[in-house]
C-alpha cells in the first residue's frame, strides 16, 4: 500500500525463519502525538510521555517490534539513527530523539532466542529510507510471527500480521498501520452467543487461561493530516480502540497489551466537523487494517 500522507516513512526488518521482526514509522518534524493502552499486559517504551498532560508534544518515530519486552531494544537503534541525522527534541547538549516503542509477544513461534535489537531497528530505518513506493504488509516486520485466536487453544490459532488502511472524507485523511497478534479472533461478521458459549466451554480453556500461553497484543499507529492538539490525538487513539473492538473478539483482554498511538501531521486546518470525521475514519481504518493483516 502507498502511504497517502507525505513525508512519513515506514520500514521493516524481518527474520522469516525465526518468525520475528520490527517495523519503524518515522514522522516529519513537529508532528503531534498521543496514545492509549487498553490491554492488560503492555510492553512499551516512552509511552507515558504521550499522555495529554505531559510536556513533550512531538514524536520522531514509533517502533513496533516482536520479541516481547526484549524487542524494545530495537528502539535504541532508531534513536541512534535519528541522532546522526540531528533529529529530535532540542536540548543544550544536542537533540534527543523521541521514539515510542511497543512490542508484541511472538516468542512462542519460530526461534525465541532471536529478537529485534538495535541493529535491526537501524535496518528497518534504512528500509524506510529506501522505500518510496509501496509499504509491504502481511507476515513481515513486527507481524512476522503474529498469531490470533490463542484464547481458544493452540489448535485454533490463525496467522496475524501487519495491516494498513486509509480513507479520505472532505480532505481529512486518516491512515492506520497495525500489527495484529491478538489473543482473540479477527472477525468480519457478528459474533453469536452460541460461539461464545462454545468457546468458553472448550475442554482446555481453563487450563490455557491459567498458564502463560495467552500472551498477545494488537499494536497500531493512526495518522492524520488534520491539525490536532495533543488532547485531540488522545481522543483519536480512543476511537481507534473502538476499531479494535469491532474487528477482534474478545479485545483488550488481560493477556493483550493493546496500544494505539495517534499522530497529527498538521497539514489541514481543523474544526469540529473535521475532527468528528477524523474520529469516525479512525474507527473505520483500524477495523479495515486489522482484517487486512489476517488475509
Amino acid at each position: 500500500m502507498k502511504l497517502p500522507i507525505e513525508e512519513i516513512k515506514i520500514g521493516h526488518w524481518t527474520d522469516t525463519e525465526a518468525r520475528t521482526g520490527c517495523t519503524v514509522i518515522r514522522f516529519p518534524k513537529d508532528v503531534v502525538a498521543s496514545g492509549e493502552v487498553r490491554g492488560g499486559a503492555p510492553a512499551t517504551r516512552e509511552f507515558e510521555l504521550l499522555s495529554p498532560e505531559r510536556t513533550v508534544e512531538n514524536v520522531d518515530a514509533v517502533v513496533i517490534s516482536g520479541g516481547s519486552a526484549f524487542g524494545l531494544a530495537s528502539t535504541i537503534g532508531v534513536v541512534e539513527f535519528l541522532e546522526e541525522l540531528d533529529i529530535g527534541f532540542p536540548t543544550a547538549q544536542g537533540v534527543v530523539p523521541i521514539v515510542v516503542g511497543m512490542s508484541l509477544y511472538d516468542l512462542g513461534v519460530g526461534n525465541s532466542s532471536i529478537r529485534p535489537g538495535p541493529n535491526e531497528g537501524r535496518i528497518a530505518c534504512l528500509d524506510g529510507e529506501n522505500n518510496t513506493s509501496e509499504v509491504a504488509t502481511g507476515r513481515i516486520g513486527a507481524g512476522a510471527g503474529a498469531t490470533t485466536g490463542n484464547w481458544r487453544g493452540k489448535e485454533n490459532l490463525s496467522h496475524g500480521g501487519i495491516g494498513m488502511a486509509s480513507a479520505e472524507v472532505e480532505g481529512v485523511v486518516v491512515c492506520s498501520l497495525f500489527a495484529v497478534n491478538a489473543a482473540g479472533d479477527v472477525f468480519d461478521e457478528e459474533i453469536s452467543e452460541s460461539f461464545i458459549k462454545e468457546s468458553f466451554g472448550l475442554s482446555e480453556m481453563e487450563e490455557v487461561a491459567n498458564t502463560t500461553e495467552l500472551t498477545n497484543t494488537t499494536l497500531g499507529v493512526v495518522m492524520t493530516n488534520l491539525s490536532l492538539t495533543k488532547s485531540q490525538c488522545f481522543l483519536l487513539s480512543q476511537s481507534s480502540h473502538d476499531g479494535i473492538a469491532r474487528s477482534i473478539f474478545p479485545a483488550h483482554t488481560r493477556m493483550d497489551g493493546d496500544a494505539v498511538v495517534a499522530v497529527s501531521t498538521k497539514k489541514l486546518d481543523a474544526d469540529s466537523r473535521k475532527f468528528d470525521i477524523a474520529r469516525a475514519l479512525s474507527v473505520f481504518v483500524t477495523e479495515k487494517a486489522i482484517r487486512q493483516a489476517c488475509v
